[in-house]
């Protein structure tokens, strides 16, 4: 396979740059073992039985495999020459994906493990790869799709099945190597301080030398307009801040997403450039103000919309870089100024994409797939991991612009009773967990209808009523502090108001409503569904949808709403786009619908 030909060969790290890397994508030795004995069997130390073209899963079309039966182990070989021209560096070999526990050997030595199929993690390959030689990578993942594990939206049944989809095994995002000095730049924190106009940095190293200094220098249209050093010698991580000059001042913006370049170098006692790493951020803020969440210091009402980044061909892996700032573009065509980044931690390029076109995001993770609330057993031990790969996400997607806010977790019901169960743990430390790793951004505990954090910062419902006239009532409480907690009645016809903890007048808004049913090219025992009777016309479609929206525009209390979804996935064909990315509406029509000013906006302007 030439280098024209690698398979999302962009770089897959586009907040943190080097100029030297190499990608890994491309055809890999491949072998499924259903039985999970490949290790017994000898497979890490022979040729495998098959090729697979990565980062694509092999459940999809795009890796060659299309497997989609339960895949419990699967094993990957490749043999790759270091360059000659990296001598005297350290190698570091990156996983940007791998679903769900991989173990990685190189040259029959183990070089990493890895538990969490949404997170990136690191190699070091120092002791057993050297320039000019060919080293053999083995990587075996484990993935028990019926095991309590966070699982996001994969189907733990044989085929696809109400709002659950096909799996996603094994590698599926960039497999790279990049070479490093022995000391070396980590990923630093960037933090935007629009109220003194400036980034501050946190910068670890891998290990601070006596006389080595970081310097960082931030740039505006090319320009550097300011800069700053400090020592790297006295602790694990240093910290500066580049104040802005006020004539430069440029804040990031739905509207106008300026990005500012940042240069971070790491230097030796005598001054030489030992590492030289590329960034960017955006200089803006998030803030609370009584009902409205701020940015920059004013109420944009968030029109976002669900987003499950699925597609027909890849599963979880958008077949190319260009799919990935089209779907935002779409979104942004059809009216919407964000998302919600739902039951999956996206690949970071569709972060970069939406730092680049203005694009707000709601950090998730993807918790289906384990009942972290019954009866004390394997599932209570997943509470941990839990906590520890949405730490990772936190620390993968900190310096984000586009990002305003975290949500670990989406419908959790349990009925609150005298006791603190395994789920009332679990969120309170995921919730505490983003809140001491991120003091700038909202976090809120629980999307849906059972919070269990008192002080989340924000409280939301999913109110998927079809009925304007009845979807305006469930909402008329917050007039007077009274949030719709749940709208799911229970078998008594009851609101469930009894899984949540009381509100307590934070910001609110209807997290998830609409997913209007609209597929008239469905044939006759098609499985397709979407929420509620699906309307007679397509008028009818256009009628609910602008009542739906107008309902939750108008009220002064809402700061926002995400409408399900952005596009059909599967079964589920409530999307404003077909699965294939395909026009179902007159995008006119739907933008315009969403285009009156909101009520919050006009309140607190």
């Amino acid at each position: 396979m030439s280098e024209q030909d690698i398979p999302r060969a962009e770089y897959p790290r586009p907040q943190f740059v080097r100029d030297r890397w190499l990608c890994l994508n491309g055809a890999w030795h491949f072998e499924i073992d259903p039985g999970d004995s490949g290790l017994e069997r000898g497979l890490k130390d022979r040729d495998l039985s098959s090729r697979i073209i990565v980062p694509f899963c092999p459940e999809s079309r795009l890796s060659g495999i299309d497997n989609r039966d339960f895949l419990n182990a699967v094993w990957y070989r490749r043999r790759v020459k270091i360059p000659a021209e990296w001598a005297g560096q350290r190698v570091l070999l990156h996983f940007q994906a791998v679903d769900y526990d991989a173990t990685v050997w190189v040259n029959g030595t183990e070089a990493a493990r890895h538990r969490g199929g949404f997170t990136p993690f690191t190699c070091d390959l120092s002791e057993v790869a050297k320039a000019d030689e060919e080293i053999t990578i083995v990587v075996r993942a484990r993935d028990r799709h019926r095991a309590p594990q966070p699982l996001g939206k994969q189907s733990q049944r044989y085929l696809n099945h109400d709002c659950l989809y096909t799996r996603t095994t094994g590698i599926w995002q960039t497999v790279w190597l990049e070479p490093v000095p022995r000391t070396y730049l980590k990923r630093p924190r960037i933090t935007p301080d629009l109220a003194a106009g400036a980034f501050h940095l946190d910068l670890p190293i891998s290990g601070g030398r006596m006389g080595y200094t970081v310097r960082a220098t931030v740039f505006d249209g090319g320009q550097a307009i300011a800069s700053a050093s400090v020592r790297a010698d006295l602790s694990m991580s240093s910290r500066l801040t580049l104040s802005i000059p006020e004539h430069r001042l440029h804040p990031w913006t739905p509207g106008d997403p300026h990005l500012h370049d940042l240069l971070i170098e790491l230097s030796d006692e005598s001054g030489r450039v030992l590492d030289s790493v590329k960034s960017y951020a955006g200089l803006r803020s998030v803030a609370i103000d009584g009902m409205a969440i701020k940015i920059n210091g004013k109420p944009i009402f968030q029109r976002l919309v669900l987003d499950q980044g699925y597609y027909p061909d890849g599963i979880m892996t958008a077949p190319t870089d260009a799919a990935l700032k089209r779907d935002i573009e779409l979104s942004m065509a059809a009216g919407f100024n964000g998302a919600r980044l739902h039951q999956k931690v996206f690949e970071e390029r569709f972060l970069y994409w939406a730092d680049q076109l203005g694009y707000l995001c709601w950090g998730e993770f993807a918790d289906w797939g384990a009942d972290l609330g019954g009866p004390p057993g394997d599932n209570h031990q997943h509470g941990a991991t839990y906590i520890t790969q949405w730490l990772e996400a936190i620390q993968r997607d900190y310096s984000h612009p586009c990002i305003i806010g975290w949500c670990p977790l989406n419908e959790t019901p349990q009925i609150l009773t005298d006791h603190v169960t395994a789920l009332d743990d679990v969120t309170g430390g995921l919730f505490l967990a983003a809140k001491a790793m991120d003091t700038s951004r909202p976090v809120l505990d629980v999307s849906g209808y059972s919070h269990r954090v008192r002080e989340t910062d924000v409280y939301d419902s999913h109110d998927y009523e079809q009925d304007p006239a009845k979807f305006a009532a469930n909402h008329a409480g917050l007039a007077r502090g009274a949030a719709l907690m749940n709208p799911h009645p229970d078998d008594t016809g009851r609101r469930l108001v009894h899984w949540s903890a009381p509100y307590h007048g934070q910001p609110y808004f209807v997290s998830e409503f609409g997913g209007i049913w609209w597929n008239p090219a469905a044939r006759p025992g098609e499985a397709s569904w979407g929420y509620g009777k699906p309307p007679a016309s397509i008028e009818e479609f256009y009628a609910r949808f602008e009542k739906l929206c107008a309902v939750l525009l108008g009220d002064r209390n809402m700061f926002g709403y995400c409408y399900t979804q952005l596009t059909d996935v599967y079964q589920e064909q409530n999307g404003i786009y077909t699965f294939a990315r395909q026009t179902k509406f007159d995008m006119a029509r739907i933008r315009a619908a969403q285009a009156k000013p909101a009520a919050i906006e006009e309140a607190t302007t």
